[in-house]
């Protein structure tokens, strides 16, 4: 089961370097840091030297902040310009991405930025290096890929919750007590501990995706404490669950609608080819070249998800849904298995297991089955492709967890903070633009600054406008707060 909230180059995995934190010391600093270089890991080579790694101790439960602790590991590179402002600190999405592992692949993109700040990321509490959660074996993975996710039957329901369940289960029996300490606002404050080990007065801070909640809340608990802060793909704070789930379903149909378009169909029957492609899948499932595998529906959403996070994939979801009306599944599977982290050799990566148990850990609504039931017409009202998926999730997704969730919405307001970036994409379909606009006002009045990109895609940064990109530099190395609303087109 799989909630699509990542950013797109999480998705996109397969251009991802790894890097774990080394032994020893190269350059013990003023942090206090034993900064030293990364190593390489079972997937990738470890990345050049100008890349160094290190492991911060924080507290396993910041409400106790002299007892146990924990560690989360870093990564950084160092400016190479003279004039140098700080760090800057980046979080990638998720929850669940690794930051040691993206920051070397996603370097490139902000290199303007590297002229005037180290480049900062880490792995968030319950992710990768920094006490990473493994809820079940790449088996147990592929065995729940036959697990029907928009349940048409009593028994296929019984199976669905049973299966939500055992995840769960799985969860607590590998994180024990970090299962209580991975909300997001125990990592806002593991970055108030990083900002100051790094020897910055404020905190200036890159967030994409889930990573523009995280500062919104770093925001909302530190704002004197906030430097120069850019929130790219914005989660929308004032969505619940139903209601994040219904963004989703309404920002994926959007996209879905423009990829048509872009096809020569009509989106609403070009929809409804689709919708009836998933039918049969789900009374078939389709063949594939793998041994052993075959095509579920659930696998064929996600592989029609993943190129809709960028407009230069879509010709690639033309090829896979030809196949797939042809009989062959081979080509959607191959996209899926890309988005769930699947590798070649049938291990599995787990950003959902970290994405789950923060989620998880935030929200404390949990709808019941009985109550999913009543929302799935208005799901599918909003998307027939997406909407029943997305509905049975809000159900599914945290179902009998282990642990209380600890808010409806997340808190955001920064009253007294600097300006904040907020970048909005229009066709952006796992954090709807409308969030964007939320996420502004709620950080408050001469806070939430707001730039608007009309565009296609998750994210806006680096997607291919210069107007963005100017800005955003502009910002974050200079200074320079764009007038609110600002529009690139």
């Amino acid at each position: 089961m799989t909630r699509f909230v990542r950013w797109a180059a999480l998705a996109a995995a397969s251009a991802l370097l790894a890097a774990g934190c080394g032994g020893g010391s190269s350059d013990d600093d003023k942090s206090g840091l034993a900064w030293g270089r990364c190593k390489a890991t079972a997937d990738a080579p470890a990345p050049s030297s100008e890349w160094q790694c290190a492991t911060l101790k924080v507290p396993l439960d910041w409400s106790k902040p002299d007892g146990e602790t924990i560690g989360l590991a870093l990564i950084r590179a160092k400016a190479r310009g003279d004039d140098r402002v700080g760090s800057l600190l980046f979080n990638f999405g998720g929850p669940g991405a690794s930051g040691v592992s993206m920051m070397p692949s996603y370097a490139p993109t902000v290199s303007a930025l590297r002229e005037r700040y180290d480049l900062v990321s880490w792995d968030p509490r319950g992710v990768g290096a920094s006490e990473g959660v493994r809820c079940r074996g790449d088996e147990e993975i592929q065995a729940a890929e036959s697990v029907d996710l928009t349940p048409d039957t009593p028994a296929e329901e019984k199976v669905y919750f049973e299966d939500a369940a055992d995840f769960g289960k799985g969860c607590q029996k590998d994180a024990g007590k970090l299962m209580a300490h991975v909300s997001t606002a125990d990592s806002a404050r593991d970055m108030d501990r990083i900002r100051k080990v790094l020897g910055d007065n404020r905190l200036n801070y890159f967030g994409i995706s889930y990573g523009t909640e995280l500062g919104g809340t770093y925001a909302h608990l530190f704002p004197k404490h906030v430097g120069r802060m850019t929130l790219d793909a914005v989660v929308d704070p004032a969505a619940d669950t139903v209601g994040h789930a219904q963004n989703q379903a309404r920002g994926f149909q959007r996209a879905l609608n423009g990829y048509l378009e872009s096809t020569g169909q009509d989106p609403q029957e070009g929809s409804r080819k689709i919708t009836g492609l998933l039918r049969r899948i789900d009374e078939r499932p389709l063949a594939t070249g793998t041994p052993g595998r075959k095509l579920t529906q659930a696998l064929a959403v996600t592989g029609i998800i993943l190129p809709l996070y960028g407009k230069d994939s879509w010709p690639t979801l033309t090829g896979a849904l030809d196949a797939a009306e042809k009989g062959d599944g081979s080509e959607l599977l191959a996209l899926a298995d890309r988005y769930n982290e699947r590798h070649p050799s049938g291990t599995y990566g787990t950003t959902t297991h970290s994405q789950r148990v923060i989620s998880c850990l935030d929200d404390r609504q949990r709808p019941t089955p009985a109550r999913t039931k009543k929302l799935l017409p208005r799901f599918e009202k909003i998307s027939p492709v997406f909407g029943t998926f997305l509905g049975w999730d809000t159900a599914g997704w945290c179902h009998d967890w282990p642990v209380p969730g600890q808010h409806d919405t997340p808190e955001v307001s920064a009253p007294g903070a600097a300006p904040v970036l907020v970048v909005g994409n229009t066709g952006d379909p796992a954090t709807p633009y409308e969030g964007a606009r939320r996420m502004a006002d709620e950080l408050g009045e001469g806070v939430g600054v707001m730039l608007t990109w009309r565009g296609e895609g998750h994210g806006a940064y680096g997607s291919g406008s210069d107007c963005v990109d100017s800005t955003v530099n502009a910002y974050l190395l200079d200074g320079s707060v764009p007038k609110d609303g600002t529009v690139c087109s």
